[in-house]
Protein backbone atom coordinates (compact mmCIF):
# COMPACT_ATOMS: atom_id res chain seq x y z
CA UNK A 1 0.00 0.00 0.00
CA UNK A 2 1.41 3.87 -0.89
CA UNK A 3 1.70 6.26 1.64
CA UNK A 4 -1.50 9.10 1.51
CA UNK A 5 0.39 11.31 -0.30
CA UNK A 6 0.16 9.18 -2.89
CA UNK A 7 -3.39 10.03 -2.72
CA UNK A 8 -2.76 13.89 -1.99
CA UNK A 9 -0.49 13.91 -5.17
CA UNK A 10 -2.91 12.94 -7.26
CA UNK A 11 -5.82 15.42 -6.11
CA UNK A 12 -7.43 14.21 -3.43
CA UNK A 13 -8.46 15.43 -0.45
CA UNK A 14 -7.85 12.72 1.93
CA UNK A 15 -7.38 14.83 5.00
CA UNK A 16 -11.31 15.59 4.86
CA UNK A 17 -12.51 12.29 3.86
CA UNK A 18 -10.49 10.89 7.10
CA UNK A 19 -12.15 13.80 9.34
CA UNK A 20 -15.57 12.74 7.43
CA UNK A 21 -14.95 8.74 8.24
CA UNK A 22 -13.28 9.01 11.34
CA UNK A 23 -10.09 7.32 10.86
CA UNK A 24 -7.45 5.92 8.26
CA UNK A 25 -8.57 2.37 8.72
CA UNK A 26 -12.44 3.62 8.15
CA UNK A 27 -11.33 6.06 4.98
CA UNK A 28 -9.38 2.61 3.12
CA UNK A 29 -12.44 0.10 3.76
CA UNK A 30 -14.58 2.79 2.37
CA UNK A 31 -12.18 2.84 -0.51
CA UNK A 32 -12.39 -0.57 -1.16
CA UNK A 33 -16.07 -0.25 -1.11
CA UNK A 34 -15.78 2.72 -4.26
CA UNK A 35 -13.46 0.30 -5.66
CA UNK A 36 -15.75 -2.73 -6.14
CA UNK A 37 -18.86 -1.13 -6.65
CA UNK A 38 -17.81 1.59 -9.22
CA UNK A 39 -18.13 -0.99 -12.46
CA UNK A 40 -22.02 -1.26 -11.51
CA UNK A 41 -22.46 2.35 -11.00
CA UNK A 42 -20.49 3.16 -14.21
CA UNK A 43 -23.23 0.60 -15.54
CA UNK A 44 -26.23 2.06 -13.92
CA UNK A 45 -25.12 5.51 -15.78
CA UNK A 46 -24.71 3.62 -19.16
CA UNK A 47 -28.44 1.82 -18.78
CA UNK A 48 -30.36 5.02 -17.98
CA UNK A 49 -27.96 7.83 -19.78
CA UNK A 50 -30.12 7.47 -22.92
CA UNK A 51 -34.38 6.79 -21.87
CA UNK A 52 -34.01 7.42 -18.12
CA UNK A 53 -32.41 10.79 -17.08
CA UNK A 54 -34.39 10.41 -13.63
CA UNK A 55 -32.64 7.54 -12.82
CA UNK A 56 -29.56 8.71 -14.32
CA UNK A 57 -29.92 11.98 -11.64
CA UNK A 58 -30.13 9.43 -8.73
CA UNK A 59 -26.68 7.51 -10.01
CA UNK A 60 -25.08 10.76 -10.54
CA UNK A 61 -26.30 11.89 -7.18
CA UNK A 62 -24.79 8.74 -5.55
CA UNK A 63 -21.03 8.85 -7.22
CA UNK A 64 -21.45 12.52 -6.34
CA UNK A 65 -21.47 11.60 -2.58
CA UNK A 66 -18.90 8.56 -2.45
CA UNK A 67 -16.18 10.86 -4.17
CA UNK A 68 -17.19 13.59 -1.46
CA UNK A 69 -16.69 11.14 1.15
CA UNK A 70 -13.59 10.22 -0.43
CA UNK A 71 -11.83 13.60 -1.20
CA UNK A 72 -12.20 12.87 -5.00
CA UNK A 73 -12.82 16.75 -5.83
CA UNK A 74 -12.72 16.62 -9.71
CA UNK A 75 -14.78 13.44 -9.70
CA UNK A 76 -17.52 14.93 -7.11
CA UNK A 77 -18.11 18.36 -9.29
CA UNK A 78 -18.40 16.70 -12.61
CA UNK A 79 -21.22 14.26 -10.84
CA UNK A 80 -22.70 17.01 -9.54
CA UNK A 81 -22.64 18.82 -12.71
CA UNK A 82 -24.53 15.56 -14.23
CA UNK A 83 -26.90 15.29 -11.08
CA UNK A 84 -28.34 19.01 -12.30
CA UNK A 85 -28.47 18.60 -15.74
CA UNK A 86 -30.07 15.10 -15.86
CA UNK A 87 -32.88 16.87 -13.90
CA UNK A 88 -33.36 19.69 -16.02
CA UNK A 89 -33.92 17.21 -18.90
CA UNK A 90 -30.32 17.91 -20.63
CA UNK A 91 -29.31 14.82 -22.78
CA UNK A 92 -27.20 16.73 -25.12
CA UNK A 93 -24.96 18.14 -21.73
CA UNK A 94 -25.51 14.42 -20.44
CA UNK A 95 -24.20 12.91 -23.67
CA UNK A 96 -21.37 15.50 -24.74
CA UNK A 97 -19.65 15.03 -21.38
CA UNK A 98 -20.60 11.65 -20.72
CA UNK A 99 -17.23 9.96 -21.56
CA UNK A 100 -15.33 12.62 -19.61
CA UNK A 101 -17.33 11.91 -16.56
CA UNK A 102 -17.22 7.94 -17.26
CA UNK A 103 -13.09 8.32 -17.53
CA UNK A 104 -13.34 10.83 -14.27
CA UNK A 105 -14.61 7.16 -12.34
CA UNK A 106 -11.91 5.28 -14.36
CA UNK A 107 -9.38 7.83 -12.92
CA UNK A 108 -10.55 7.90 -9.60
CA UNK A 109 -10.84 3.44 -9.90
CA UNK A 110 -6.98 3.48 -10.93
CA UNK A 111 -5.92 5.59 -7.60
CA UNK A 112 -8.00 4.15 -4.93
CA UNK A 113 -6.49 0.34 -6.61
CA UNK A 114 -2.94 1.75 -6.81
CA UNK A 115 -3.04 3.02 -3.34
CA UNK A 116 -4.81 0.09 -1.57
CA UNK A 117 -2.05 -2.10 -3.31
CA UNK A 118 -3.07 -5.72 -1.68
CA UNK A 119 -5.18 -4.30 1.01
CA UNK A 120 -7.68 -4.59 -2.44
CA UNK A 121 -7.29 -8.31 -1.59
CA UNK A 122 -9.29 -7.59 1.75
CA UNK A 123 -13.20 -8.28 1.90
CA UNK A 124 -15.31 -6.00 3.24
CA UNK A 125 -18.19 -7.46 5.14
CA UNK A 126 -21.54 -5.59 4.01
CA UNK A 127 -23.72 -3.94 6.38
CA UNK A 128 -26.20 -5.68 4.40
CA UNK A 129 -25.30 -9.22 5.51
CA UNK A 130 -24.62 -8.59 9.54
CA UNK A 131 -27.91 -8.52 11.90
CA UNK A 132 -27.38 -8.09 15.80
CA UNK A 133 -29.75 -9.64 18.33
CA UNK A 134 -31.70 -6.65 19.38
CA UNK A 135 -34.78 -5.28 20.27
CA UNK A 136 -33.84 -1.90 19.35
CA UNK A 137 -33.66 -1.39 15.62
CA UNK A 138 -33.19 1.63 12.99
CA UNK A 139 -34.31 1.56 9.30
CA UNK A 140 -31.36 2.72 7.22
CA UNK A 141 -32.88 3.49 3.65
CA UNK A 142 -30.33 4.29 1.12
CA UNK A 143 -29.57 3.41 -2.21
CA UNK A 144 -25.67 3.70 -2.04
CA UNK A 145 -23.98 1.03 -0.12
CA UNK A 146 -21.40 2.76 0.99
CA UNK A 147 -23.69 5.10 3.00
CA UNK A 148 -25.62 2.29 4.51
CA UNK A 149 -22.33 0.71 5.99
CA UNK A 150 -20.97 4.13 7.00
CA UNK A 151 -24.15 4.30 9.59
CA UNK A 152 -23.34 0.60 10.31
CA UNK A 153 -20.05 1.34 11.53
CA UNK A 154 -21.38 4.18 13.75
CA UNK A 155 -24.62 2.69 14.93
CA UNK A 156 -24.50 -1.55 14.70
CA UNK A 157 -23.00 -2.01 18.09
CA UNK A 158 -25.97 -0.66 19.57
CA UNK A 159 -28.65 -0.52 17.75
CA UNK A 160 -29.75 -3.67 14.92
CA UNK A 161 -29.55 -1.77 11.63
CA UNK A 162 -32.22 -2.94 9.04
CA UNK A 163 -31.15 -2.00 5.44
CA UNK A 164 -32.93 -1.29 2.28
CA UNK A 165 -31.26 0.10 -1.05
CA UNK A 166 -34.89 1.45 -2.18
CA UNK A 167 -38.18 2.96 -0.87
CA UNK A 168 -40.55 0.05 -1.65
CA UNK A 169 -38.18 -2.68 0.08
CA UNK A 170 -38.53 -0.10 3.22
CA UNK A 171 -42.19 -0.19 2.90
CA UNK A 172 -42.13 -3.83 2.87
CA UNK A 173 -39.69 -3.87 5.50
CA UNK A 174 -42.08 -1.87 7.89
CA UNK A 175 -45.09 -3.95 6.84
CA UNK A 176 -43.19 -6.87 8.68
CA UNK A 177 -42.09 -5.39 11.63
CA UNK A 178 -45.06 -6.92 13.68
CA UNK A 179 -42.95 -6.91 17.22
CA UNK A 180 -42.64 -3.18 16.49
CA UNK A 181 -38.40 -3.35 16.60
CA UNK A 182 -38.20 -0.74 14.79
CA UNK A 183 -37.54 2.60 17.03
CA UNK A 184 -36.54 5.05 14.21
CA UNK A 185 -35.84 5.95 10.24
CA UNK A 186 -33.43 7.62 8.41
CA UNK A 187 -34.43 7.71 4.88
CA UNK A 188 -32.23 8.93 1.77
CA UNK A 189 -34.64 11.62 -0.47
CA UNK A 190 -32.48 10.25 -3.58
CA UNK A 191 -33.45 6.84 -4.68
CA UNK A 192 -34.04 5.04 -7.99
CA UNK A 193 -37.64 4.67 -8.88
CA UNK A 194 -39.15 4.94 -5.62
CA UNK A 195 -37.66 7.73 -3.36
CA UNK A 196 -37.89 9.24 -0.48
CA UNK A 197 -40.75 11.67 -0.94
CA UNK A 198 -42.83 8.63 -1.83
CA UNK A 199 -41.64 7.26 1.53
CA UNK A 200 -43.30 10.38 3.24
CA UNK A 201 -46.45 10.06 1.12
CA UNK A 202 -46.94 6.91 2.13
CA UNK A 203 -46.51 7.65 6.13
CA UNK A 204 -48.90 10.45 5.64
CA UNK A 205 -51.57 8.54 4.18
CA UNK A 206 -50.75 5.58 6.73
CA UNK A 207 -50.68 7.78 9.49
CA UNK A 208 -47.42 6.44 10.49
CA UNK A 209 -44.89 9.58 12.04
CA UNK A 210 -45.64 8.95 15.45
CA UNK A 211 -44.79 5.41 15.05
CA UNK A 212 -41.86 5.77 13.30
CA UNK A 213 -40.13 9.12 13.77
CA UNK A 214 -37.96 9.78 10.57
CA UNK A 215 -35.00 11.87 9.99
CA UNK A 216 -33.68 12.52 6.25
CA UNK A 217 -30.53 12.21 4.75
CA UNK A 218 -29.82 13.74 1.53
CA UNK A 219 -26.58 15.05 -0.61
CA UNK A 220 -28.80 17.29 -2.08
CA UNK A 221 -28.46 21.50 -1.36
CA UNK A 222 -31.64 22.26 -3.13
CA UNK A 223 -33.63 24.19 -1.11
CA UNK A 224 -36.83 23.93 -2.33
CA UNK A 225 -36.40 19.95 -2.03
CA UNK A 226 -35.40 20.87 1.94
CA UNK A 227 -37.97 22.72 2.40
CA UNK A 228 -40.23 20.52 0.69
CA UNK A 229 -39.10 17.87 3.27
CA UNK A 230 -39.59 19.70 6.21
CA UNK A 231 -43.16 20.28 4.99
CA UNK A 232 -43.45 16.88 6.38
CA UNK A 233 -43.00 15.94 10.86
CA UNK A 234 -39.75 14.43 10.13
CA UNK A 235 -37.05 15.02 13.25
CA UNK A 236 -33.97 15.99 11.85
CA UNK A 237 -31.87 16.15 8.49
CA UNK A 238 -28.39 14.57 7.97
CA UNK A 239 -27.10 16.43 4.90
CA UNK A 240 -24.15 14.55 3.37
CA UNK A 241 -21.46 14.58 3.75
CA UNK A 242 -21.85 13.97 7.34
CA UNK A 243 -19.41 12.60 9.75
CA UNK A 244 -19.72 10.39 12.92
CA UNK A 245 -20.34 12.97 15.40
CA UNK A 246 -23.87 14.43 13.01
CA UNK A 247 -24.82 10.65 13.35
CA UNK A 248 -24.66 10.10 16.88
CA UNK A 249 -26.74 13.60 17.61
CA UNK A 250 -29.42 13.08 14.95
CA UNK A 251 -29.95 9.36 16.11
CA UNK A 252 -30.07 9.81 19.86
CA UNK A 253 -32.73 12.71 18.56
CA UNK A 254 -34.91 10.71 16.66
CA UNK A 255 -35.29 7.39 19.03
CA UNK A 256 -35.60 9.97 21.71
CA UNK A 257 -38.55 12.05 20.16
CA UNK A 258 -42.00 11.80 21.63
CA UNK A 259 -44.40 13.46 20.06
Amino acid sequence: MKDITYLTNNGVDVETGIELLGDIETYKETLLEFLNLADGKINNLKMTKDNDLENYSVFAHSIKSDARYLGFIKLSEIALNHETQAKAGNKEYVNSTFDSFINEINKAKEIAKSFLGSYAEKQVVSSTQVITDSTKAVLIVDDSEIIRDFLFKILGSEYECIMADDGKKAIEILESDEKDRIKAMFLDLNMPNFNGFDVLDYFKEKNLFEKYPISIITGSDDKDSIDRAFKYPIIDMLVKPFNEKDVKRIVERTISFKR
